[in-house]
């Protein structure tokens, strides 16, 4: 339908995240209270979440990951197992790819986090589809470098809300056209719209 879009949540969090208590079904009432169309679930070094939650609600999950590697995080979007933790980066978007999903580098700059030093991302961009350019967990100059980095790298930017319990959905989603495919998804991508109600760094946990 011409002018259709989805509202979407590319990096969120469940109780298969060890530091996470939400349930699986809670998200999916959540997503439903503030208008959520898909959610990629995304604990940390696990897919097992996302592909319960699959199971669950079909028409909402993107089965994703947040696998720690040797330097920083990488999110494997549209992923169909699990990638086994403290791999070198390139070996855990290798594996991404080689299940037909997309790279998703989330929270490049965040100095509370294990990061990536900019000159790694540059060597690692041909092997990354999307970077996070808003995480409400990140302070302001965070964000902004993230954001500078993909124009530089030619990259196109997501969002979502790194939440780790149901009340923090719909606190960052992209605004996008419908897709059916990861393919399809990264072809939309640059025409979509980062949405936010919450300030950077304004969730930082303390």
């Amino acid at each position: 339908m011409p002018g259709q879009s989805w509202k979407v949540d590319l990096h969120l969090h469940s109780r298969f995240s060890h530091d996470s208590r939400t349930q699986l079904e809670d998200l999916v009432t959540r997503c439903a209270e503030v208008g959520l169309d898909r959610i990629a679930l995304t604990d940390h070094n696990t897919a097992e979440g996302a592909l319960k939650l699959q199971e669950l609600a079909p028409e909402l999950a993107i089965v994703g990951e947040e696998v720690k590697t040797t330097e920083g995080e990488v999110i494997g979007l549209f992923i169909t197992r699990s990638i086994r933790p403290w791999q070198r980066a390139e070996e855990v978007m290798d594996q991404v790819h080689e299940m037909g999903g997309l790279v998703y580098l989330p929270h490049p700059f965040d100095r509370w986090r294990s990061h990536f030093l900019p000159e790694r991302v540059v060597r690692l961009a041909e092997r990354i589809d999307v970077i996070e350019a808003y995480n409400p967990w990140c302070d302001a100059g965070a964000n902004l470098a993230a954001e500078e980095m993909a124009r530089d790298l030619g990259k196109p930017v997501g969002c979502g809300s790194d939440a780790h319990a149901a009340s923090e959905l719909g606190h960052s989603w992209l605004e996008i056209e419908p897709f059916t495919s990861p393919a399809e998804f990264l072809e939309r991508l640059p025409r979509a719209a980062l949405r936010r109600t919450a300030e950077s760094g304004s969730h930082r946990r303390g």
